[in-house]
């Protein structure tokens, strides 16, 4: 394990269970903005207790762990899919799409995914945002691991250069995404982003399915919530829950 402290907290595992697990063992060695990051995750977690499989050497397990005050700590997993999506955009000049909430999309198929907690420690509330990016899985990955709407950067074209893209994204996303960039964020919360995020929403427009009804996405609204017109003429908030889309992952 090596450590650095400047500009920020940054530390790289070989190798752990999770990233986001070793940060909430760990948070006395991060400062107010830091993160962790290893190549090889061997117990992860995804989003409603879906299975993990680790993609050894292969992917970019990273965790931000935020010990600031944040306006609008339940909306930081849709900042974070805007942090991500300016990362590769830098680093690798891939236009990301976002499916609401969290997921990343490259041409259609998920190539990051997010899962943020929060740790409450008397008065201090910690932030955790994990994010897993695919960088270099190949097509077999995703076969084996029952993932048919997974992809990886280089199976979508991009040069990937492993160990030191991984080391480069992670930098970059903890002075830029989680630093500079996560100043308005931090003060205002989901509505200093809101554009942004709505301009790469796959949803709007589109069809949805949902726990309790359909309709077509409209809008997300200041606190991050899809604003679903149902297919009886009313409008609903939806923040929690799965969402199908029409046309995305297989959905009709």
């Amino acid at each position: 394990m090596t450590e650095t402290k400047e500009p920020n907290t940054l530390i790289w595992l070989d190798e752990t269970d999770s990233t986001n697990t070793w940060a909430k063992a760990h948070l006395d060695k991060f400062g107010p903005v830091g993160a962790v990051y290893t190549t090889s995750q061997t117990a992860g977690r995804g989003r409603l207790g879906r299975q993990w499989v680790n993609a050894n050497g292969q992917a970019l397990y990273y965790t931000a762990v935020l010990q600031i005050p944040l306006a609008d700590t339940a909306a930081l997993s849709l900042y974070s899919s805007l942090a991500a999506a300016r990362a590769l955009r830098r680093h690798y000049g891939v236009d990301c799409r976002i499916k609401w909430p969290n997921d990343l999309l490259l041409h259609g198929k998920k190539i990051v995914g997010i899962l943020c907690e929060t740790v409450v420690q008397g008065h201090q509330v910690t932030a955790l945002s994990g994010i897993g990016f695919n960088l270099a899985q190949p097509q077999g990955y995703f076969d084996a691991a029952g993932l048919p709407h997974g992809t990886s950067l280089a199976l979508q074209g991009a040069q990937v250069h492993l160990p030191e893209d991984a080391h480069a994204l992670a930098r970059n996303l903890t002075a830029f995404g989680f630093d500079r960039e996560l100043y308005p964020f931090e003060r205002e919360g989901f509505a200093a982003c809101r554009e942004e995020y709505k301009a790469l929403c796959v949803n709007l427009g589109r069809h949805v399915t949902f726990a309790g009804g359909s309709g077509t996405a409209v809008d997300i609204d200041e606190q991050g919530r899809l604003v679903v017109e149902d297919d009886a003429g009313g409008d609903v908030h939806v923040f929690t829950g799965e969402v199908s889309v029409q046309g995305i992952y297989g959905a009709v």
